[in-house]
């Protein structure tokens, strides 16, 4: 069931006005819904014209015209069993804007429709609001159009969901051409002949339609029972909820004869994808009042529609739990459900949202009878018949079928379109299970070293699926092999404990068929026991600039951990983060002050130890030293406390003494400066060389430290090196 749009093309078309007959009021607008907020039946209007046939018999027009509003339309002819060889084309006026819509075809699939038809015709086409119509139809030269061509055209009526009033007519000041038709012969002038006139004339309603092939009953018997299905059902629209008017086909709804469905036929309405989902239920009345009061049959033809937006609305009466005989697929109606989607969906397929709705309700009806949505299935042929494919069979045939099958499957037609052909076995595979594309894309709550994750107690999984989640009805997280957790089907995590020790760990995803499918599994130790430091922190003075409020020292520890050590942590007096292999940091610290230094030990399983060290860093002046030999003392805002020493001579000293565990020497040095010999506790243990490029003040330029406090003291001597012997001291540093 195809429709596309036309371009320019030979034929101009003349306006031409008429009045259109009325075929059939079955009420008011206002009738849609009761005081009390319930459903009530929408009242739809039914209206033909004519068509105008050309002498030869192989084409025919509908002048351009005014009408009365409609939104739906389609081409009858008397004949139901007539075969139309023809290219039907037809536009309409928007009654809101006043602009014309493209040329559309009207799909003659020449598909018998239900039994007791009265008349025979093509899809019905959806236009929304119109007050203005055209059609041409393009026959071929050798074969006649059938008797009685008139466009039957639907007013759905108004409800809360469509109430949208027509505009005023304007005419168009640039007709759009008529199409060329599509085996290229030259369209030709339709004139007047004897079977039809230029004016529009009133259509008979339809005759009461006969029984469909199959038992009809309105009391459940063994054929016509709502057996339990094996998945939950969709929620579905009801008659009701769309506003069905019942009284225009108040015949019994028949069941299939073997009751049971074995298959789901998917097709398109091949209606413009632009309706909102508010108009779905306008659009469905609209088909419903098509089928029964223009083409006389006993129902819709279809047992189930869904809009775009995913709404699942019911189709033919019977109950949607039991296997009622539709009229949608010609010779498998009484073996098959039929479902079609509202729109066309040659050239891009439904959403997501449609296309699960179809899969859900598809896999609920064939659950009723435990088939299986990806299976397949024999349906024997209830006439002779030829597929899109081309593949052909007489009565009685038995042929082997998917469960969830295309209309083009079982006849000679392009429905449900070829993008959406393309989606059934995505929709079969979501209908059936197990769930897909189940994947575990993390596990928070711990850390992380390669593909193995740690944590003290629990961890949190997280995974993604493709397929939507409406058909997961759980979500099982497996520890070592065992369900240690649930969680719904909407779910995309779940919090799991674990005992001490390597676990693995994985999710199984349970499709509502009870299909199940499980996500590769990730590694995880729970382990509690905490880091340590096997190097408690110590401090000590380090080489640099020194000043009456910093101190250079570094900071070392060593922490391990029997697992797996993340990072160390120093959170006072200053915080910083430093990872496994770190060991020390450059730190500074006020002098005459004690200050703690605190460290924070984590391993990637979140367990964590921590350790301190408190020291205080004290300046000795030069002048507190026990001084020999020769020292000149110097005022400068560039030396420590604004005052230094210099010594030139041979064996000059200066000593310290003091209770610590670091200590460094503090001078000043220039390009003139020359070397000192260092003695600690009587040993000499050190030739340090003050020669600078550049000038440097309060510079701790040695350093010594021990393992703990104790009284030690420290001697410079200077060496009187030849031509630079200057050596200019600071002081003394040390931490107590």
């Amino acid at each position: 069931m195809r429709r596309r749009g036309w371009g320019a093309a030979a034929l101009t078309a003349v306006a031409v006005t008429g009045t259109l007959a009325v075929q059939g009021t079955t009420g008011s607008p206002s009738d849609s819904a009761a005081d009390d907020g319930k459903p009530r039946p929408v009242k739809s209007t039914t209206r033909a014209a004519a068509l105008t046939v050309a002498a030869d018999g192989t084409s025919a027009r509908l002048g351009k015209r005014d009408t009365a509003h409609f939104s739906l339309l389609g081409l009858t002819w008397s004949d139901p069993s007539a075969h139309v060889s023809a290219e039907i084309v037809a536009r309409a006026r928007d009654a809101r804007t006043g602009t014309w819509s493209n040329w559309l075809t009207l799909d003659a699939t020449n598909e018998p429709g239900d039994q007791g038809a009265t008349r025979g015709g093509t899809e019905p086409a959806w236009f929304g609001p119109s007050d203005g119509v055209e059609v041409r139809v393009y026959g071929k030269a050798s074969a006649k159009l059938p008797k009685g061509l008139r466009l039957d055209m639907v007013d759905p009526g108004t409800s809360a969901v469509s109430a949208v009033e027509p505009a005023a007519f304007a005419t168009d000041a640039t007709e759009s051409p008529a199409p060329t038709p599509a085996d290229g012969s030259t369209p030709v002038t339709a004139t007047p002949s004897a079977s039809a006139t230029a004016t529009d004339s009133p259509a008979p309603g339809p005759a009461t339609p006969t029984p469909a092939a199959g038992p009809a009953s309105t009391a459940p018997t063994a054929s016509t029972s709502a057996p339990a299905s094996s998945v939950p059902r969709p929620p579905i629209t009801s008659r009701a909820g769309w506003g069905a008017d019942e009284s225009i086909s108040p015949e019994a709804p028949a069941y299939l004869p073997g009751g049971k469905v074995k298959a789901v036929t998917v097709h398109h309405t091949v209606n413009s994808n632009a309706y909102t989902c508010d108009e779905a239920p306008a659009l469905i009345r609209g088909i419903y009042t098509y089928h029964v009061k223009s083409q006389g049959w006993k129902d819709i033809g279809y047992n189930f529609l869904v809009d775009k937006c995913g709404t699942v609305y019911e189709g033919r009466k019977g109950g949607v739990d039991r296997p009622v005989l539709g009229a949608h697929t010609y010779g498998f109606n009484s073996q098959t459900a039929g479902v079609a989607m509202l729109g066309t969906y040659t050239e891009a397929a439904p959403g997501t949202a449609a296309t699960t709705a179809v899969a859900r309700l598809a896999a609920w009806k064939l659950g009723q009878y435990g088939v299986d949505p990806d299976g397949t299935t024999t349906l024997t042929a209830g006439a002779d018949g030829t597929n899109y494919a081309g593949k052909s069979w007489t009565l009685g045939t038995q042929l082997t079928y998917p469960t969830i099958i295309g209309h083009r499957d079982a006849y000679n037609t392009e429905c449900p379109g070829t993008a959406f052909y393309a989606e059934l076995p995505t929709i079969r595979s979501w209908a059936a299970g197990p769930v897909t594309g189940l994947a575990l894309k993390s596990v928070t709550g711990s850390g992380t070293v390669g593909a193995t994750a740690y944590t003290k107690a629990s961890v949190t999984l997280n995974w993604s699926i493709t397929s939507p989640a409406v058909f997961v009805s759980r979500y099982e997280v497996l520890v070592d092999g065992e369900v240690a957790a649930t969680a719904a089907g909407t779910a995309g995590s779940a919090k799991v404990g674990l005992g001490v020790g390597s676990h693995q760990v994985a999710v199984r995803a349970v499709h509502q068929s009870g299909r199940t499918t499980t996500s590769a599994a990730a590694t995880v130790v729970a382990e509690t026991t905490a880091p340590t430091f096997a190097t408690k922190p110590k401090l000590a003075l380090r080489t640099g600039t020194v000043s009456t409020t910093a101190v250079p020292l570094t900071l070392k520890w060593k922490a391990t951990d029997a697992s797996v050590l993340k990072e160390v942590r120093l959170t006072a007096p200053v915080t910083a983060v430093y990872g496994p292999r770190t060991t020390s940091s450059v730190q500074s610290a006020r002098p005459g002050t004690a200050t703690t230094w605190s460290l924070k030990a984590y391993d990637e399983a979140g367990n964590t130890a921590t350790a301190s060290v408190s020291d205080t860093p004290v300046i000795l002046q030069e002048t507190s030293a026990t001084r020999s030999g020769t020292w000149t003392a110097k005022s400068s805002y560039t030396y420590l406390g604004g005052k230094a020493y210099t010594g030139k001579t041979r064996n000059a000293s200066l000593s310290w003494t003091f209770t610590g565990r670091s200590v460094a020497w503090v001078v000043s040095r220039a390009a003139t400066s020359g070397q000192a010999y260092v003695y600690v506790d009587g040993t000499k243990v050190a030739t340090v060389d003050l020669k600078s490029p550049t000038a440097m003040y309060r510079n701790a330029v040695w350093t010594k430290t021990w393992s703990s406090s104790a009284k030690h003291t420290v001697k410079v001597v200077v060496a009187a090196t030849g031509g630079r012997p200057t050596v200019t001291t600071d002081g003394l540093v040390y931490l107590k």
